[in-house]
């Protein structure tokens, strides 16, 4: 009653004081007295509750936690209340979670700009919109149920260090039977906005500012189930927002709806850089962790753990900014930790349609900067004895037209020995591909620099139109070391030849050794390479899998 209390008293000063701006305007509508789904009129409830149509819709209360219906919310009954009041999910006390008996969805979808323009829908701020409180828990019962904020919904789920949001499955927060590494228990968070999509058709270009999009607009159908479920992203606005994100947890996701569509821990579909996205993890996920389709987020302080396919993937134009990501692959899954592509669907264009793309500045251009990859040299399906769910674990593969700038990163797979069976150069570091990005390359619009990379393989591609191999290239720019297929230990200060972490976190450079010496590069604009160091360990008490007291496993290498 107090944290109802508050919210209401919060909410009349911030309409009092005018908040804009992107401010949120808080009416919560949660009561004590509103009638249930299911519930009693009377009884005490402090599930989240919505009026639509002089009708009340809210959760019911059932124990600790908040029951939700099909007629609160599903698949194909979104909540769709416009932008005037926000549904607010709290914290609810002795570790209640908030139950969902199918998907979440914000604001309904629309697939053309007709539909768009008699909703009133142009941006992010005009649908609905929702508030997570810090320290609240949704649950899902299944791989068939998942999130999605449409395209003019926003999310404002801003936890704290201390109270961390988590998304995650019945069975892991209530009935505690979910593996460490266990995926798929539900499906994963679908963001839509009114970001870039390279999918679409465009005239002008980002860097003149006069994008705009073609008569047919932009409507690109997102991955996840079709018919009444499917939603859509894209526009020309890479400033949109969908809201904030922040101490924000998702657990346990994925599913496989068919062949290529397959869910991941959050998919940021054209979403804007006006949306903030700050301390975020997936953990344990089927497919990616991040995926961004196009747009210009930006996201900071990220942490991948145990993501069975690629824990940062890029795709259809993504332009924004990753910056402080940690990724810890499995010991014996996990793909890319980072796969990006620079045009959606490039093996289907011709030439002239990809000069073009590049020429006006459409095509993926990420700045990735203190990145930590810890990569376990995992064999894919592909081979007679694999270990993992889609393909060999390896570092970077920039292909299809990405031109990336990346920075201060860390990159190794010395934690383990080579498990490779057939191949000769899985388990890679780094890998170029598209002759686009061989020359972006040569041209220095692709960037790797003052970087630390130290696998088995280093390389695999292509050499450069200039005839330098890839290795040459990245030792131009940053400090390699070819380490010992067998596996050395990248941690123990006795290893003249290779001492770069301690654990995940980044050594001092000042105590590094490469070589069996001192790095030759330095880092830009920081003290250190990669993600994390322990003095400054910003992953502590919030995120999930470290601490010997909220994890369910100790990490492999440790």
């Amino acid at each position: 009653m107090k944290k109802i209390f508050a919210l209401s008293t919060i909410a009349a000063a911030m309409v009092l004081a005018g908040c804009g701006g992107g401010d949120i305007n808080i009416n919560a509508q949660n009561n004590s007295t509103t009638t249930g789904s299911g519930g009693d009129t009377g009884t005490s409830n402090n599930c989240a509750s919505y009026s639509k149509s002089g009708t009340t819709y809210q959760g019911t209360a059932s124990g600790v936690n908040c029951v939700y219906g099909t007629e609160f919310v599903s698949l194909v009954n979104p909540i769709d209340i416009g932008p005037s009041s926000t549904v607010v999910f709290v914290d609810l006390a002795n570790d209640g979670v908030h139950i969902f008996n199918d998907s979440l969805v914000v604001g309904r979808n629309y697939s053309n700009d007709t539909d768009l323009a008699d909703a009133g829908i142009t941006e992010g701020g005009d649908g609905s919109k929702i508030q997570i409180e810090a320290g609240a828990i949704l649950a899902f019962k299944s791989q068939d149920d998942y999130m999605v904020i449409n395209r003019g919904s926003q999310v404002f789920a801003e936890g704290t260090a201390s109270a961390p949001i988590t998304i995650t499955s019945v069975s892991d927060a209530v009935d505690n039977t979910v593996g460490a590494e266990e995926v798929q228990a539900w499906g994963g968070m679908i963001i839509n906005g009114f970001g870039l999509t390279n999918k679409c058709e465009y005239t002008g270009s980002p860097a003149t500012n006069d994008l705009a999009t073609t008569a047919s607009g932009c409507h690109v159908a997102a991955e996840g189930k079709a018919g009444a479920g499917q939603s859509h992203y894209g526009g020309a606005n890479n400033a949109d927002n969908s809201g904030s994100l922040k101490y924000f947890i998702v657990k346990h996701t994925g599913a496989q709806v068919e062949e290529g569509n397959e869910l991941n821990g959050i998919s940021f579909d054209a979403v804007g850089s006006g949306t903030s996205v700050d301390f975020l993890q997936a953990y344990s996920t089927y497919d990616d962790g991040i995926e961004m389709f196009g747009g210009a987020v930006n996201i900071s302080h990220y942490i991948a753990m145990y993501v069975r396919d690629d824990s940062i993937d890029i795709d259809e134009g993504y332009s924004g900014t990753v910056d402080y990501a940690l990724v810890i692959q499995s010991e014996t899954d996990g793909n890319h930790c980072v796969e990006s592509d620079g045009i959606g669907s490039y093996s289907s264009k011709d030439q002239a349609t990809i000069d073009d793309f590049v020429a006006r500045g459409l095509n993926s251009r990420a700045t990735i900067k203190n990145l930590t990859c810890i990569i376990s040299s995992n064999d894919g399906p592909a081979e007679a004895m694999g270990l993992g769910t889609h393909d060999p674990g390896a570092g970077m593969r920039i292909r299809e037209a990405h031109f990336p700038i990346i920075q201060n990163a860390l990159i190794t797979t010395a934690y383990q020995g080579d498990v490779k069976l057939n191949d000769t150069d899985h388990n890679y570091c780094v890998r170029i591909e598209s002759d686009e990005g061989l020359q972006a390359a040569v041209d220095g619009d692709l960037v790797i620099e003052s970087s630390i990379i130290a696998c088995s393989d280093l390389t695999k591609g292509a050499d450069l139109p200039n005839g330098k191999t890839e290795l040459e290239f990245l030792n131009e720019s940053n400090q390699t070391l070819a380490t010992l297929e067998a596996g050395e230990d990248p941690t123990a200060a006795s290893n003249a030849n290779l001492d770069i972490l301690d654990s995940f976190y980044s050594l001092p450079v000042s105590e590094m050794k490469i070589g069996g010496a001192a790095p030759t590069v330095a880092p830009i604009g920081r003290a250190f390479f990669g993600a994390v160091v322990k003095d400054d360990d910003w992953t502590a008490g919030w995120a999930y899998g470290f601490d010997p007291a909220n994890r369910g496993q100790a990490l492999w290498f440790d």
